[in-house]
């Protein structure tokens, strides 16, 4: 069991993003340089989109070169009317008012109303991102997964930093999901590699209900509406006293990708099933590999109630680089690419810093909310 995936074919994600300034690397030891301030969830240095979603605060030039986090919204997705979906993620300008859904790399069709993402030998597969993040809720996705080996569908939700919670479906095993969570791209040392677990009927031929319910304390996964898995977060407390447990905001993802290519490693090409069949007779007949989807609900947890009584309208890092416990921060600063960076300025006042510290938005939030 491995991460989302297409970090197992990251060179032909590379080749899909505008904005890079000399390919300069970016880790933890080595930020952005000023000239290319943020750093992209696929570790480069740049402007423009690689400051939006998946910009590695921790990593980029200072906490606030990535545009903040668009905030979660309580909603249901049906893919019938497609126009809020943006098919080229480099053309997105931050504005989550427009656009629900950006394709990072890949390729969408309508398939009798619901969304198909496709595989070809040449896409490298497909993948979708919600423009908006989630900070804790409940949500569930309906889809119908592929069938070959080699060929992965995912759900997942994933953050800036790497935080990650899964539900994963290799190869042909129709009769399976496979559940997963990383901590800052880390499997939890105190939890198992992921779980497996028994899907009523055929998981290509049927459509499903995958939940992720994540709540600041537990994490519950959930097929056609009953738990499989619960994680308490006090269950991946290490020997140093960190809980390995996902708290920073997230996009919620969507893909099929490639794991039986040549340059995989032997382990992911044995976990999904062995290496891709482009003889296989449903590529051929169709021109490509599937899965598709139905809908998508998200259920935000306390951001409603932020939004209603404020001009709150996303999420921020801040505290140090080198926290163990990130600090996650309400914002009114603009979302958008266009707009002045600005840092952090006055505190909120009122109720909202009791509402953050009920959220549970990092072990070390000690300042509740700031007007940014």
């Amino acid at each position: 069991m491995i991460s989302s995936g297409l970090i197992a074919v990251l060179p032909l994600l590379l080749a899909a993003f505008t904005g890079v300034a000399d390919a300069t690397a970016c880790n933890a030891t080595s930020p952005c340089p000023a000239f290319a301030p943020c750093c992209s969830e696929f570790g480069f240095c740049g402007t423009d989109d690689f400051c939006l979603g998946g910009c590695n605060p921790y990593t980029s030039k200072s906490l606030d070169s990535c545009r903040p986090e668009p905030m979660c919204q309580d909603a249901t997705y049906t893919f019938s009317d497609q126009s809020r979906i943006l098919t080229n993620s480099t053309f997105f300008d931050g504005n989550s008012t427009k656009y629900d859904w950006v394709v990072d790399k890949g390729n969408i069709i309508n398939d009798k109303g619901d969304l198909a993402m496709l595989l070809t030998q040449t896409n490298g597969g497909t993948r979708l991102s919600s423009t908006k993040y989630v900070h804790y809720g409940k949500i569930t996705a309906n889809l119908k997964t592929g069938r070959w080996g080699g060929v992965v569908t995912a759900f997942i939700t994933m953050s800036d930093i790497k935080d990650e919670i899964d539900w994963e479906f290799p190869g042909a095993k129709t009769t399976e999901a496979q559940s997963n969570l990383f901590w800052q791209g880390v499997v939890p040392t105190t939890t198992t590699d992921g779980k497996t677990h028994d899907v009523s009927s055929d998981t290509f031929s049927n459509f499903h209900d995958y939940t992720i319910d994540w709540e600041p304390d537990t994490l519950t996964f959930s097929i056609d509406n009953q738990v499989v898995r619960t994680v308490k977060k006090s269950d991946t407390i290490n020997a140093t006293g960190v809980a390995s447990f996902p708290t920073t905001p997230s996009r919620v993802q969507l893909s099929i990708w490639p794991a039986g290519i040549d340059g995989v490693s032997k382990g992911t090409v044995d976990w999904a099933g062995g290496m891709i069949n482009w003889d296989d007779p449903d590529y051929k007949s169709a021109g490509q590999f599937y899965a598709i989807v139905h809908s998508v609900s998200i259920n935000c947890t306390g951001t409603q109630t932020v939004a209603a009584n404020s001009n709150i309208t996303s999420y921020v890092y801040s505290g140090n680089r080198l926290d163990t416990n990130p600090t996650i921060l309400y914002s009114n600063r603009s979302t958008l690419l266009n707009a002045a960076s600005g840092r952090f300025g006055t505190p909120v006042v009122g109720s909202l810093g009791g509402m953050l510290l009920a959220l549970g938005l990092g072990a070390v939030l000690s300042v509740n909310a700031l007007l940014l």
